[in-house]
Order: structure tokens, then C-alpha cells, then sequence
């Protein structure tokens, strides 16, 4: 059975900083693709980031020079650096692991930017 749990959302005035993390646990053989998403209030879930094995990242337009995705493979963690956030920011963040031949989601952490 694998697991991610997910860590460190919460508010936050605009143009400052966030951290989220994500970490996996459970029967892993492989991790390949880490991803995060984002579902904002009356709209659908929407890709922000993911990162390769190899650590090749990519990033949604509307974050680009602003978020930064990483992660750890010797602790299966994804993490999520988020800064210069803006009101429009604000959702519910998921992150998504690609793990042997399935994906699996995290629980979902709130991100609030205040204006």
C-alpha cells in the first residue's frame, strides 16, 4: 500500500512564501514522474509543475519564475517552493507521484494568499 502525505500550506500575504512537501511511503519499486496540481474554488484541478526521474522540471505558464519543484529520492519527497505568491495562487494543492505503474494523489493541503 503507498502513501503520500502532504505538508506545509496554509496562509499568507501576498508576495510571500510557501514550502509544501510531499512524501511518499509504502511498498515503492520505482518512482518515475512527481507532479503537483491545483484546484481553485468553482474551477478544475489544474497542472502546476512536475519533475522527471532524472530531475527535467516543467512548469505551468502561470508559475514559471516563481515556483520551483524538486525532489528527494532517497526520501520518494516532492517538494513545491512557492514564492512572489499572488491572490490568484490560491487553491487547494495536490501532489500527484507517478510510482511503479500507477499514479497516486496526495490529500490535498490549502494554499490561501491574502491580498
Amino acid at each position: 500500500q503507498v502513501r503520500l502525505v502532504e505538508s506545509g500550506g496554509g496562509l499568507v500575504q501576498a508576495g510571500g512564501s510557501l514550502r509544501l512537501s510531499c512524501a511518499a511511503s509504502g511498498t515503492i519499486f520505482s518512482i518515475n514522474g512527481m507532479h503537483w496540481f491545483r484546484q481553485a474554488p468553482g474551477k478544475q484541478r489544474e497542472w502546476v509543475a512536475g519533475i522527471t526521474s532524472g530531475g527535467s522540471t516543467n512548469y505551468a505558464d502561470s508559475v514559471k519564475g516563481r515556483f520551483t519543484i524538486s525532489r528527494d529520492n532517497a526520501k520518494n519527497t516532492v517538494y513545491l517552493q512557492m514564492n512572489s505568491l499572488k491572490p490568484e495562487d490560491t487553491a487547494v494543492y495536490y501532489c500527484a507521484t507517478d510510482i511503479d505503474i500507477r499514479r497516486y494523489w496526495g490529500q490535498g493541503n490549502q494554499v490561501t494568499v491574502s491580498s
